[in-house]
């Protein structure tokens, strides 16, 4: 069964990066746009709030997209035997790079007030961190192991072989905190520009 949900899974990854920009656009850049991010920004919230909330409002999105794709193992375990741990550390590793994208999008979308042009950051972001690995296959040494450890791709591709290691967590997680501390560090400098 393997070779049933480890190309589910690596399709499912390439398909977020494509998704991901479309979700995470608006984020900011509209509300910019619009001139409703100065309103947002009058309401006792901290900036942390504002970006919880939005970044929540997104994973919300991406959870329910993601839950269409749950049918597809319970109808398959119906007929056959299912290694469920492998495929929880697939679906946990799914969470984990659309929660990874989802705040690298949300940073790029608080860059701009062009919605168009933050999905294609986005997008041009995600991917440089996806094939940013494959430097090591060109035989860059030691500067291709680092980049390869940066890589999304690389920490998600043990999710999907069922291997939950801490290291792809601690990067994960990191991977997400750093990218919202970034769009946090890019809304307060809102207040130095005014």
């Amino acid at each position: 069964l393997q070779m049933v949900f480890r190309p589910l899974f690596a399709v499912l990854g390439i398909i977020l990066l494509f998704l991901v920009p479309f979700i995470t656009m608006r984020l900011m850049a509209e509300e910019k746009r619009s001139g409703t991010a100065e309103l947002l920004f009058t309401y006792p919230l901290t900036d942390w709030a504002v970006i919880a909330g939005k970044f929540g409002a997104a994973m919300l999105i991406y959870l329910i997209l993601l839950a269409f794709t749950a049918g597809y193992p319970l109808v398959l375990g119906l007929f056959t035997r299912l290694d469920w741990g492998a495929l929880g550390a697939g679906y946990l590793g799914l969470v984990l790079l659309g929660a990874a994208c989802l705040s690298l999008g949300l940073f790029a979308s608080s860059l701009t007030e062009n919605q168009i042009v933050a999905g294609v950051v986005a997008f041009a972001l995600l991917l440089l961190f996806w094939i940013i690995g494959w430097v090591q296959e060109l035989g860059a040494g030691g500067l291709g192991q680092v980049l390869k450890s940066l890589s999304l791709l690389d920490h998600y591709e043990n999710f999907t072989r069922g291997v939950i290691d801490t290291r792809d967590l601690v990067y994960c997680l990191s991977f997400i905190y750093f990218f919202l501390f970034l769009t946090k560090r890019q809304l307060e400098s809102r207040r130095w520009r005014a």
